[in-house]
């Protein structure tokens, strides 16, 4: 693992060349390397002082490399226009990196580390390249929300160190109250985000540019559920007593969503908030402790990170040629840009759950958690996956039908670039329920 991650330290000179392609290659160079070490079990493999990597953090690492490698595919603007494109492409590397580390970290303090240094590159590509002067508010919303509750998780983790005499998370088997529970993973509920705690999201991602709205809802998101994975073995009889209570949440704060995606006009809030609503049906998954509701959360997760990225890409394509993201002035793209609605249809239709997407995959595996945990559930998931239908249905017919805003004179279709874009989201998106049986096999 460690020559892996010095590997990528060499790509670091090649973020000062004024190369846009070399810089994506590279990033699509070491995510088919990566491949090549698949694990097919859920050992340990690749292991080396304080890192490692199991199916579980493989899969996450790939997501991370792959999201990334698009997030510069998808912001040639800011290498047209020579926005500090040299800061931008370390920006993205760093990130890379901690999330790296973050997800093959063996040892609890690394992970709470690297957990927390993830958060400073996305905090300044939001700041330094956002859109609106809002970015400010945002990333300070983004920063405290995450921050508040990072004091108590490390002083949690100390404290577990105290008890047990280790921080390598295979030798922790011991049970901890009700209180260590909170303060260990308020951290994640909030970086997942559940409903209550979600008001930095929409915020976030309102205000981010493209490539800070891919990561976040690729694979900033998926930090707190892979963090409930790892830890959630030490709260078993604490999960016990208290965990209906998220779960609860998680629903009933999915419906209302859900209904918050309905009334939006602004194209990446929806896709924003309807992030919180897949989100809400994952952690609901984790909290029912039960080996589907694992599985499911973890193909909903990677099904999730994929849709969502593409989604937001689409109304970024709208955006630098309509400069609005309004779906009153964007109507009519049916008419003008045909190829890019096909593209439209395939994503909207991925995000409510269609077959053949790993989202349908992890919807049933989830819902059949959900049930067995608790048949009064059933009501609020029929809602969910209704509203799921109904608000991409919205998006995608408000956008593409009725009448184009004349005001707007001069729309181009799309280019290359984009089209390999959006296809690489939906490709393993939608072939990957093939192998499926891979996503389940870690547990």
């Amino acid at each position: 693992m460690m020559k892996f991650l010095f590997s990528l330290l060499f790509l670091i000179p090649c973020c000062f060349m004024f190369n846009y392609w070399l810089m994506v290659n590279f990033l699509f160079v070491f995510s088919f390397l990566f491949m090549m070490m698949f694990s097919f079990n859920y050992l340990y493999l690749n292991m080396s002082y304080l890192f490692g990597n199991d199916l579980l953090s493989y899969i996450f690492i790939l997501l991370s490399f792959w999201i990334c490698a698009l997030m510069l595919l998808a912001s040639e603007k800011i290498y047209k226009m020579d926005s500090y494109y040299y800061l931008f492409n370390l920006m993205v590397l760093l990130l890379l990196m901690s999330l790296v580390l973050v997800f093959s970290s063996l040892n609890l303090f690394i992970f709470y580390l690297f957990f927390e240094v993830s958060l400073i590159p996305t905090l300044i590509l939001i700041m330094g390249w956002g859109y609106q002067p809002e970015r400010i508010e945002a990333g300070v919303y983004l920063l405290f929300y995450t921050l508040l509750v990072s004091l108590p998780m490390m002083i949690a983790i100390f404290y577990c160190y105290k008890k047990l005499g280790t921080m390598m998370l295979m030798f922790m088997n011991c049970q901890f109250n009700l209180m260590i529970y909170l303060c260990m993973n308020m951290v994640f509920f909030i970086k997942m985000p559940m409903f209550f705690v979600h008001l930095w999201l929409p915020k976030a991602h309102v205000e981010a540019p493209i490539s800070g709205s891919m990561i976040l809802a690729g694979v900033m998101l998926k930090l707190g559920g892979y963090g409930l994975f790892r830890l959630m073995s030490l709260f078993i009889l604490s999960g016990l007593m208290i965990n209906y209570f998220f779960i609860v949440i998680s629903l009933v704060g999915g419906f209302f969503v859900s209904l918050i995606c309905v009334y939006q006009s602004d194209m990446k809030s929806l896709v924003a908030y309807s992030s919180v609503a897949h989100m809400g049906l994952v952690l609901a998954g984790i909290m029912t402790l039960n080996i589907w509701g694992f599985w499911g959360a973890l193909v909903m997760m990677l099904a999730h990170g994929l849709c969502s990225s593409g989604l937001f890409c689409l109304v970024n394509m709208v955006y630098e040629r309509t400069y609005s993201r309004s779906l009153y002035m964007n109507k009519g793209l049916l008419n003008i840009m045909p190829n890019l609605s096909f593209w439209w249809f395939m994503l909207c239709s991925c995000n409510m759950a269609a077959p053949p997407s790993l989202n349908l995959l992890g919807e049933i595996i989830l819902l059949t958690s959900l049930v067995s945990y608790s048949s009064l559930s059933m009501i609020f998931l029929m809602i969910m996956s209704f509203f799921s239908a109904v608000y991409s249905l919205y998006l995608f017919s408000f956008s593409q039908h009725g009448i184009y805003y004349s005001g707007v004179y001069s729309v181009f279709q799309g280019v290359y670039r984009e089209y390999l874009l959006l296809l690489l989201h939906w490709l393993p998106l939608n072939l990957m329920i093939i192998k499926s049986e891979l996503w389940v096999l870690w547990i």
